[in-house]
């Protein structure tokens, strides 16, 4: 299992380049980022956006043209659609969001002709190490999906499942959240727990062990798992944190980051390929972050 991202940062490196597509690159903390990893050998850039912008960011921040592809584009959904465009033909192997809003790349990303739409949900994941947890953990869906049904909560998992192979977990522990560590008719995400546990019980999600509901402490806790008497593989030891709804997840996201100070990266799975999807007041070691794993998933791990 990887321990933190310095880990991920050296198995980038050693998995070797990947070609990265950005969609409206004129942003300094993007470009920070990729900077950090172009010197790290971890991608080969192709910038999409404004060529003014973007060069006058690259000569501010010290980063050399030499090897970098610019694809001048000042409409932001044309940039998007050319950055996805080349991910699709395998020019590239990695899209990545730039300044512009979600929804402009996410509707290239979901078009029938360009897109990348995969067999399963498109969803998102955060990824976590913080001080007072003892390892990496994904946080899913805090920014995508905004009141998933029992279906695409299960499609959720798989997808979390999957990039828990990047972090070196064959068979994650997934704790699904609600308010409480009981099944209550009255509260919805406490149903589908229950049924998420059976699924995996009878195969239906495979490869990871799903137990639930779980309150957020006794998920992450053993010894709040202890005193409230529950007995579980998951309980003080998940992987990953299914939440019941966006407004949860991104509350945890939040006050992951801005209060216990955790080291984070986002991605978009589910997709034909990694997209790399950083909150914008996240900062170049998150997005540094991000890239590095995109380009470990791109490598099919």
């Amino acid at each position: 299992m990887v321990k933190d991202f310095n880990e991920l940062l050296k198995l980038a490196q050693e998995r070797g380049k990947k070609v990265l597509s950005v969609a409206a690159a004129e942003d300094q903390e993007v470009l920070l980022a990729i900077k950090k990893a172009v010197e790290l050998d971890i991608v080969k850039p192709i910038l999409v956006g404004n060529q003014d912008k973007i060069l006058e960011i690259m000569r501010d921040i010290g980063l050399k043209q030499d090897g970098i592809d610019i694809i001048h584009k000042d409409d932001k959904v044309q940039a998007a659609r050319i950055a996805t465009e080349f991910v699709r033909s395998g020019k590239a192997e990695i899209l990545m969001k730039g300044l512009l809003d979600t929804s402009i790349l996410m509707k290239q990303v979901l078009d029938k002709e360009i897109g990348l739409r995969g067999e399963n949900i498109i969803s998102h994941v955060a990824i976590f190490h913080v001080a007072t947890y003892h390892k990496i953990f994904i946080v899913t869906d805090p920014a995508m999906i905004l009141a998933p049904d029992l279906n695409q909560k299960k499609q959720i998992i798989e997808n979390a499942v999957n990039l828990s192979r990047v972090l070196g977990v064959k068979r994650p522990k997934v704790a699904v959240l609600a308010a409480k560590e009981k099944v209550d008719p009255k509260m919805e995400a406490t149903i589908h727990a229950q049924k998420l546990k059976e699924m995996n019980i009878l195969g239906q999600i495979r490869n990871c062990i799903v137990d639930g509901p779980f309150a957020l402490d006794n998920a992450i806790s053993k010894e709040s798992a202890r005193i409230k008497g529950i007995d579980s593989l998951v309980a003080g030891d998940a992987d990953i944190l299914l939440v019941p709804n966006i407004e949860a997840g991104n509350v945890l996201y939040k006050s992951l980051t801005f209060l216990a100070n955790a080291e984070s990266a986002g991605l978009i799975v589910g997709a034909n390929a990694p997209i790399v999807l950083t909150s914008r007041a996240d900062k170049e070691k998150a997005k540094l972050n991000s890239i590095a794993i995109a380009a470990l998933m791109a490598g099919g791990i």
